[in-house]
């Protein structure tokens, strides 16, 4: 039975990081703004994913790069202390704790519902007892889960998926790693720095699909020397837990165990439990949206549950979009989809942005790769001494602009933007030979990449 009735100008269903940003930009714009919020507020990215993980893989990659610097590296004589990590880890995520993230929706103003949001009809949804009707829009911002694949005995064999791979309190001895994509990749470095045996098993013939193939070797590569076994080509085909050991049966017929399995195979749409079908829309399935982010002409879904690119930074980018609709400006996405940019955190670290090589041919760009050692430059002379390392540029020699840039090495996340506003402005090589990179830093790549042009 009901208990109250709510009316609200805006009614935002997921406090996830695209979630917040909507519901912030709403209110600062002046609507009565509510969230609606069935678990922590932050989202899997502050509590499951993007906090957590890097937190668990920065102390491996300091060692690394403190091991590379003659000097510096006979002063470490110890391992990684696994449990003041973990610990550190758990002060980044709050202890699971979000009443950190709660004074910010005081401060603006919105109200808070906790529960699970199920609609009822256009524009009217219930939270527990509470009936909420929003006046102008709904935005859906409910994110999405990992994926379980229907292998036999998977998931009676009780795997992690991303939420116990970045909060678990021990490091297992043998750790299983299904899947080759970023959230496998960067577990399998991380929890292999803490002394884990890890055996990662990838259908495919390599890692990281969506980048440079040199990419993914070099991520391998950096893998394999911190001792992860890498299974290319091997689909699991059953799995069987039993006395606290986990097996993994391969489609070649090998068994592999270990101590603890992880799932990291993709990720599906939150949509489920929302009643979608009362507003004409499937549960279970990706919400399409336009390039407005909108169902119809009250109804928008920003973030991982519209499928359009699964980047906690994109599905912000998305919100900010979609509250500016909503508050009556001519706004629309233009630069998400698989050409974003994205950072994977192993090391040696991959950034990219733009198409690939291969994925610029395929869209009939006139495309050029002008490929360079990252640390070719005198800044690679004091970071990432003789760490593999590797930059491509993709140049569209039509239209004479950047197409697409990767950058491969040691903490190399930094240089991306550059490149992204390169091509977000669509800056012509010949004006961007005129932004100057500082000496001595490993930006200086640029200079070495226009220079390789003739520019």
């Amino acid at each position: 039975m009901l208990v109250s009735e709510h009316s609200f100008d805006a009614v935002v269903i997921g406090a996830g990081p695209a979630g917040e940003v909507c519901a912030g930009r709403l209110a600062d714009g002046g609507l009565e703004v509510a969230v609606v919020e069935s678990h922590l507020i932050g989202g899997e990215c502050s509590f499951y994913a993007c906090m957590p993980s890097k937190g668990l893989l920065r102390p491996g990659e300091l060692l690394g790069e403190v091991r590379r610097i003659p000097g510096v590296r006979e002063a470490v004589t110890g391992e990684l202390d696994a449990r003041a990590a973990l610990a550190r880890r758990d002060e980044i995520i709050h202890d699971l704790d979000d009443s950190g993230q709660l004074p910010w929706l005081e401060d603006k103003g919105i109200r808070l519902f906790r529960g699970e949001a199920s609609f009822t009809g256009e524009r009217r949804l219930t939270v527990g007892q509470d009936l909420l009707e929003a006046r102008k829009a709904v935005v859906i911002s409910t994110g999405s889960s990992a994926a379980v694949p229907p292998i036999d005995g998977l998931r009676e064999a009780d795997p992690w998926t991303n939420h116990e791979a970045t909060t678990a309190k021990a490091v297992p001895e043998r750790l299983l790693v299904l899947g080759g994509g970023v959230v496998a990749v960067e577990m399998a470095q991380a929890w292999s720095s803490f002394g884990s045996r890890v055996t990662l098993v990838e259908r495919e013939q390599r890692l990281i699909l969506r980048e440079e193939e040199f990419a993914a070797e070099l991520v391998a590569d950096g893998l394999r020397e911190r001792g992860v076994d890498i299974r290319l080509g091997a689909g699991a085909t059953a799995a069987s837990a039993r006395d606290g050991e986990i097996d993994l049966e391969l489609e070649t017929g090998e068994r592999l165990s270990g101590d603890q399995l992880l799932v990291a195979v993709g990720r599906r749409p939150n949509t489920e439990r929302l009643a979608l079908d009362s507003v004409g829309l499937e549960p279970g399935r990706p919400i399409e949206v336009d390039d407005r982010l909108r169902v119809n002409d009250w109804l928008y879904a920003v973030g991982d549950v519209n499928e359009r690119v699964l980047l906690t930074h994109m599905g912000k980018y998305q919100a900010r979009v979609a509250a500016d609709v909503i508050l009556g400006k001519d706004a629309r996405i233009t630069e998400d989809g698989a050409r974003s940019p994205q950072v994977i955190f192993t090391d040696p670290q991959v950034a990219s942005v733009g198409h690939s090589l291969a994925a610029a041919k395929e869209e009939g760009i006139d495309a050029r790769a002008v490929d360079l050692s990252t640390q070719a430059t005198a800044g690679g002379s004091f970071f990432g001494r003789e760490a593999p390392a590797r930059t491509r540029f993709v140049v569209d020699q039509g239209r004479g602009v950047l197409a697409g840039a990767t950058f491969v090495g040691p903490d190399i996340a930094e240089f991306l933007h550059a490149a992204t506003i390169a091509m977000v402005g669509a800056v012509p090589l010949e004006r961007l030979a005129h932004a100057v990179p500082c000496f001595p830093t490993r930006s200086e790549v640029w200079l070495n990449f226009l220079e390789e042009l003739g520019l």
